[in-house]
């Protein structure tokens, strides 16, 4: 029972999966700043928001496994070459969403 709070393999996947949905849709970072850019992210963290719903109401989410799901997100976005500072703020937008 106790070892199950630490079982964060779905969390993990979600996670990952979040930021493989995050870079397939995003425009390059390059374009950042733009005003394009902007509403392509918004309409991406709007449909984000749906799957974190979703995800949050079929899973009890324990502080452990909330920081295993930012943790594997923001390492996927910074080993998709996105910039630290951008990938620090969109982690901390998702782990707000993530309660």
């Amino acid at each position: 029972m106790i070892l199950s709070w630490f079982d964060a393999a779905e969390a993990k996947k979600f996670g990952a999966s979040l930021a493989q949905f995050f870079l397939e849709r995003i425009p390059k970072a390059s374009e950042k700043g733009d005003k394009e850019f902007s509403k392509k992210v918004d309409h991406v963290l709007e449909k984000m928001i749906v799957q974190i719903v979703q995800f949050k109401q079929q899973h009890k989410l324990n502080t452990y496994k909330k920081a295993q799901l930012g943790n594997v997100f923001k390492w996927a976005l910074l080993d998709a070459n996105v910039p630290a500072d951008y990938a620090d703020e969109i982690t901390k937008w998702l782990m707000q969403k993530m309660g």
